[in-house]
């Protein structure tokens, strides 16, 4: 948890990259424990980039010395995500100043240990010292802390992925260890992790456009080597057998 705060707050200083590694593991467990811890970063984002010296040892400080959430606000009703859509300033709000009223907690589909509510803001009076930057950066901060906050929930799909690969091959491993017959999980296993695999493979090679069909680099070779899963013992003429 915190893994972005700089060392000067008394955090980790982690990169982004070690970040990913640490939330593709807990995703693999529960995606939705996984958003609650990253969601975190993302609170603390703004400050992390935008944050002067003394907003950051205020706020990001505390946050290594006892075990506090922050939240993120940057929607609304009427406008959706489209962010670009109006002008606005970046504030840091203390959640327990008069006029900030918490919201019921959603009833989301999943993740639901990941708490999501509305936030109202009714004549809440913000002082001068905790606008980030400036009036009307508030865009800028926003894509500055997604752009750095969206490679983690793109891990924790990876490690939700990778849960749900090794459900299915465990499976048909342990059935065969039980004694049992496995026939019908060991072609569900197989059909599955091959399309999985081109398909990974396939849209690695997309992600670095030309340069992913020349030998410079490993995708291509990735997506040769994953034909085999599809043309070998389980699809054949489009059906599984």
């Amino acid at each position: 948890m915190n893994g972005h705060i700089p060392e000067h707050c008394g955090g980790l200083n982690l990169g982004i990259f070690d970040t990913c590694l640490i939330t593709e593991e807990i995703a693999y467990g529960c995606t939705g424990i996984q958003t609650a811890i990253e969601a975190n970063s993302l609170g603390q984002m703004p400050v992390i980039i935008a944050g002067n010296e003394a907003q950051q040892k205020k706020y990001l400080g505390r946050m290594t010395e006892e075990p506090l959430m922050c939240a993120y606000c940057v929607t609304e009703p009427g406008a959706g995500s489209d962010v670009a859509g109006k002008a606005f300033t970046g504030f840091i709000v203390d959640a327990d100043s008069p006029g900030v009223q918490v919201g019921r907690k959603e009833l989301n589909m999943g993740q639901r240990c990941s708490d999501t509510r509305g936030i109202v803001f009714e004549d809440v009076r913000v002082p001068a010292e905790n606008v980030l930057l400036a009036e009307g950066d508030g865009f800028k901060i926003a894509m500055g802390a997604f752009d750095k906050t969206r490679p983690p929930v793109a891990a924790g799909a990876v490690g939700l992925g990778q849960r749900a690969l090794d459900e299915a091959n465990q499976r048909a491993a342990w059935e065969v260890d039980l004694g049992r017959r496995n026939t019908y999980y060991a072609s569900i296993a197989k059909a599955f992790a091959g399309d999985i695999a081109n398909q990974v493979a396939s849209d690695a090679v997309q992600i670095f456009g030309g340069n992913g069909f020349n030998s410079d680099y490993p995708v291509e070779k990735l997506m040769r080597d994953a034909k085999i899963y599809q043309v070998r013992g389980t699809r054949q003429h489009g059906r599984v057998v």
